[in-house]
């Protein structure tokens, strides 16, 4: 199976409303009061000072990112990522949740946002501006949560009218990148994987008491091993055999057993570094 059957793109963007406005006024104050050039400061106003709903949405968005981040690979500069096939189905039903929750927050921001507009005129004091504040419906309309998938492309059907050896060359060169962006995407998957083994040996070793143990240790480590079965897309022989080796060294691994048992921290420990040790990251 090709990478071209076997994964899609998908390109995810979350627009939230930044409620800042430089305020030209407060910045002549503070430059002038330091004796400094107008270039060396600026002040921005948080125009939701004082109240937490605009920061929360932000904060989901931010975890929304995330998410997609870590079920998908990099592929092209424009934000669109590698999404396996096998993933499609839960990508595309977690994605639908965070949507819906994404737009019941701003439903209920843009239902009060009279109120927390007055709220930001007590906490604003004298920076208070009512012109900075537009319209609710044009607020809304600041926020979006979009995803959109495309096909992959396999080298390309180029109908143009060029003479043979040009138009090779621009296959060629297609093909080029194209292997170059798959490469990369392996590569983050074997970065993660890296991270994951450098960060559990470097938790593991017994050089602080009382070091406190949590139970994404385990689960952080569990949770992508199941992942990079499916972000494997090229079928890495060598991926799978670390990715394998890390799930056998964290199967029937207990929280509460790293916590209590030096041994058995030194014993994970050691698997974890035999795997570092087996391949050229």
């Amino acid at each position: 199976m090709s990478i071209s059957t076997a994964s899609i793109l998908v390109e995810l963007n979350i627009s939230v409303w930044t409620a800042s406005k430089l305020d030209r006024g407060a910045t002549q104050d503070v430059t002038n009061g330091a004796k400094a050039v107008a270039s060396a400061a600026k002040v921005h106003k948080n125009l939701m000072a004082g109240t937490g709903k605009r920061k929360e949405i932000a904060d989901y968005a931010a975890s929304c990112r995330l998410w997609h981040m870590k079920h998908t690979l990099p592929w092209s500069d424009k934000g669109a990522r590698l999404l396996p096939t096998s993933l499609l189905l839960e990508y595309r039903a977690q994605m639908s949740k965070m949507e819906d929750r994404f737009n019941a927050m701003v439903r209920d921001f843009i239902a009060e946002y009279p109120v927390l507009v007055g709220q930001a005129q007590s906490n604003l004091g004298d920076l208070f501006d009512v012109d900075d504040y537009p319209p609710a419906q044009d607020v809304a309309n600041k926020f979006g949560f979009r995803f959109v998938y495309s096909p992959l492309p396999d080298a390309g059907d180029f109908r143009i009218d060029l003479p043979s050896q040009e138009l090779q060359e621009i296959k060629d060169q297609y093909e080029a990148a194209q292997n170059d962006r798959v490469n990369e995407a392996m590569r983050s998957a074997w970065e993660q994987l890296h991270t994951m083994l450098s960060g559990i040996a470097e938790k593991l070793t017994d050089t602080d008491e009382g070091k406190r143990y949590h139970e994404t240790l385990v689960t952080n480590a569990q949770t992508l091993c199941g992942l990079l079965s499916h972000l494997n897309v090229t079928g890495d022989p060598a991926l799978e055999t670390a990715r394998a080796k890390l799930e056998r060294a964290m199967a029937g691994v207990d929280i509460t057993d790293i916590r209590e048992s030096a041994d058995v921290r030194q014993a994970v420990k050691a698997d974890v570094e035999s795997i570092l040790k087996s391949f050229d990251w």
